[in-house]
């Protein structure tokens, strides 16, 4: 059997690129190895009609819906190789299984790399959070910090102050924002430190102060930190290209510069992560998937 799409990644823009495909009578394979990057987290915002859901509830409710179209199947199973041949795709499995589709969608997502701090991890989706409007409701006017060691700093620190009065920028002691930056913060009742973190204290995952190496400490409540973001996946056999973030490079409809390859979520790394900006975007994915599929039904025959 020859796949009309194989999704490959099963985060909310693969989920509901597999549901349109779904109803949309594709036969769909969905690939999820279900190592998702919020793992760490315990409640999802901003998507509405389950605004604080678990991940894992939200994961489980949406392959549960799939379960209702027959074209559409879940394989729990992580891919290693994706080839184009002539006009089809070979997808091959860790386990040695391969699979022919004639398009594909990545919804791969990415994976984050934290600042080296002691105990940074322990801390990190509990009390220290990467995203503002997913998660700056819950830390509202408490003592926060921005942790930043690049020059996202500048612009994670005006977001950030949206929900607190009480602000500091830790820069873990690099020099990265500029004389005008400095000073349009500090006017903006913003202050910075750029002593180098020594570690982060608190209990249970809830930051109390940050530790610093001259011997004082600093007392916050949580924060945001900056991360470095890599593709979770990359499949090397295929010609795509990648944006100054690292995310590949799409246009409006979600397709790769290679013909029948698509793109969507967090794996463009584009825009701000949020579960409902992904899940639109598999959307339009699967329905530019569907638009292809059948003006090259009526092509052939002309």
């Amino acid at each position: 059997m020859i796949l009309d799409c194989a999704v490959i990644g099963g985060g909310p823009a693969g989920l509901n690129a597999a549901l349109v495909l779904g109803r949309s009578r594709r036969k769909t394979i969905l690939f999820d190895d279900n190592t998702p990057r919020n793992a760490v987290t315990s409640e999802s915002h901003g998507f509405i009609t389950r605004d604080g859901i678990h991940p894992q509830e939200f994961k489980r409710i949406a392959q549960e819906e799939l379960g209702r179209y027959p074209d559409v199947r879940i394989e729990r199973q992580r891919v290693h190789r994706i080839n184009k041949e002539n006009n089809l795709f070979q997808v091959e499995t860790e386990n040695g299984e391969v699979y022919s589709a004639k398009k594909i969608i990545l919804a791969t997502g990415f994976k984050e790399v934290l600042p080296d701090i002691p105990r940074v991890k322990e801390f990190y989706g509990k009390s220290l959070f990467s995203c503002p409007f997913c998660d700056g409701w819950e830390l509202r006017d408490r003592p926060l910090a921005v942790i930043a060691e690049d020059q996202k700093a500048f612009h994670m620190a005006k977001v950030v102050s949206n929900w607190t009065s009480d602000l500091i920028i830790f820069t873990n002691g690099r020099k990265v924002l500029s004389l005008e930056e400095q000073e349009l913060l500090k006017n903006n009742g913003i202050s910075i430190n750029e002593k180098k973190i020594s570690s982060l204290i608190g209990k249970e995952g809830m930051l109390g102060k940050i530790q610093l190496e001259d011997g004082t400490s600093v007392l916050r409540e949580g924060g945001f930190i900056t991360a470095e973001w890599k593709q979770a996946a990359s499949f090397d056999s295929l010609d795509y290209t990648l944006n100054e973030q690292g995310g590949i490079t799409t246009d409006n409809w979600q397709r790769t510069n290679t013909e029948g390859l698509y793109a969507c979520g967090d794996t463009r790394i584009a825009g701000p992560s949020q579960l409902i900006i992904a899940a639109g975007e598999g959307s339009m994915a699967a329905i530019a998937v569907n638009a292809a599929l059948i003006e090259e039904k009526f092509s052939q025959e002309k």
